[in-house]
């Protein structure tokens, strides 16, 4: 539920669910921050899309990056990272500040039980700051497909929001592109075109 002038914080926001949920955020004149994982992926975002700031997590720590582009706090994370992330987001939150939990790439490959990741060690400030955290997963909103097809359809034509695709060739490409999502080495959309029948 954005508001007009409110602060949000997209992570992973290079990729095919975090650039549309930053220019949504856009549309909805919100200022929107965005973390990716290269100068490229940055420059794409506060360049093309127009994020009104951006930083490479892997060259400034998520924490610091926060200070220095939402001096007056964050009120609505969109979580598609986790961990470093969350945590960092979670130190700068404003009162009463939302968090859509998307998802967590940063561990999913974390296996080794004897030795998880580490979680947030801030979640003291939930209750502090009134914070609501509440997991999103698209196919609980079915109801409001066909008018969020109308919008994007719209939105795409009219040029205000924008997309891109990686796109490897050939399905033998297909476990390569799959290990590429958990590397970062996709902008936007990553995706496989099958070879074509001979």
């Amino acid at each position: 539920r954005p508001r007009a002038g409110e602060t949000v914080f997209v992570s992973g926001a290079a990729g095919a669910v975090g650039s549309i949920a930053g220019q949504i955020a856009k549309i909805e004149d919100c200022r929107v921050i965005g973390s990716a994982g290269s100068d490229e992926k940055v420059e794409w975002l506060a360049g093309d899309l127009g994020f009104d700031a951006a930083f490479n997590y892997k060259t400034v720590p998520s924490a610091e990056a926060l200070a220095e582009a939402a001096p007056d706090g964050i009120d609505i994370y969109f979580d598609n990272v986790g961990y470093d992330h969350l945590e960092a987001a979670i130190t700068h939150m404003n009162d009463f500040g939302r968090i859509a939990a998307c998802g967590s790439i940063s561990g999913y490959n974390s296996v080794d039980p004897a030795h998880p990741r580490p979680g947030p060690n801030n979640l003291a400030f939930l209750v502090r700051k009134r914070l609501t955290m509440r997991g999103f997963i698209v196919s609980d909103h079915g109801e409001r497909r066909a008018d969020f097809r109308t919008d994007m359809e719209r939105w795409l034509a009219e040029g205000v929001v924008r997309s891109r695709e990686t796109v490897l060739e050939g399905i033998e490409q297909a476990p390569a592109a799959f290990l590429g999502l958990f590397n970062g080495t996709n902008t936007g959309k990553m995706l496989v075109r099958l070879a074509p029948e001979e």
